[in-house]
């Protein structure tokens, strides 16, 4: 598979979770984020096992949850509360912020060289986000703002050691999406019983909700997007994550009627140009890290 086409397939993650954002405010319960998390990743994330039927073995318990915790554990939450504090666009425009986080981490972590080109791009999107959250019309509730800083932040991290640790040899990108989907759902599940409870009703529209959420936006979005970063430059996918803010700023506007000015539009286009712009430049640069482990990391055991 060519680079571009893992570029493609890596992008279809962020889109998807560009949704995330519109489904919360207008299909599932309110009040309820913890519960919303633990629905997108543990049903989806057992689904994925029972496929794939691979268990992790040796060192690969604790990585996986390591993984399952950042990617998953604590970013769902924290995703989910943004999205009922903040309008669409202005939560997932904080996603801005993770290519820069993605940058510093990569040169301190896995020490890949600081291109000047690719942390122009990282800035310009930034930058370009911000213009999407200053907007006037934009409600920057601060609890809001801190839970989507933090759950980018965690997913930083957990891209950064999704490339150095790579994936175990004879281990397919469903099952590796499934250990941390599973693992992150298993560390919600006694959070959500005991600090907020089943939602009182869910109807219909709720329903088709978390199921979007936990195919799209789980299963499939984290199959390519693990693979994508094993596979691509770690700047790259870290680019690719303003395609969230875009797309879900997009949907704010188009079916949510949150208020689109000038402003943002100069923001939107600044976002798009530094994500095309990065992936050029990053394509220049080193691939580091293996897709995966040598093959004398521990081999994995069938389920059954």
């Amino acid at each position: 598979m060519n680079r571009l086409t893992v570029l493609l397939l890596t992008a279809l993650a962020p889109i998807a979770w560009g949704t995330t954002y519109l489904i919360t405010t207008e299909l599932l319960p309110a009040g309820h984020p913890l519960f919303a998390g633990l629905l997108r990743s543990l049903p989806a994330g057992l689904l994925a096992v029972a496929i794939s039927r691979r268990l992790p073995r040796g060192a690969w318990w604790w990585k996986g949850l390591a993984l399952g915790a950042l990617n998953i554990g604590a970013f769902f939450p924290l995703l989910f509360l943004a999205a009922e504090r903040l309008p669409g666009g202005v939560a997932a425009a904080v996603a801005g912020a993770q290519p820069l986080i993605v940058l510093a981490l990569g040169a301190l972590v896995l020490h890949e060289r600081i291109r000047p080109l690719t942390a122009a791009a990282a800035v310009a999107g930034a930058g370009g986000v911000a213009l999407v959250v200053l907007g006037p019309a934009a409600d920057l509730d601060f609890w809001g703002i801190l839970a989507a800083l933090g759950g980018v932040s965690a997913t930083g991290v957990g891209m950064i050691l999704t490339k150095r640790w790579g994936r175990p040899s004879g281990v397919g990108p469903v099952a590796y999406a499934g250990w941390q989907l599973t693992a992150g759902g298993l560390l919600l599940l006694p959070v959500t019983l005991l600090v907020e409870g089943v939602p009182a009703s869910v109807d219909g529209e709720a329903v088709l909700g978390y199921l979007w959420l936990g195919t799209a936006g789980g299963i499939i979005a984290y199959t390519l997007w693990f693979r994508g970063i094993q596979q691509l430059p770690v700047i790259a996918p870290g680019l690719l994550a303003l395609l969230s803010p875009v797309v879900a700023t997009a949907l704010g506007t188009l079916v949510a009627g949150e208020a689109f000015t000038p402003v943002q539009a100069i923001g939107f286009v600044i976002t798009l140009a530094a994500l095309v712009s990065g992936q050029i430049f990053a394509r220049r640069g080193r691939t580091t890290a293996p897709t995966v482990e040598p093959s004398t990391a521990p081999t994995l055991v069938a389920r059954r």
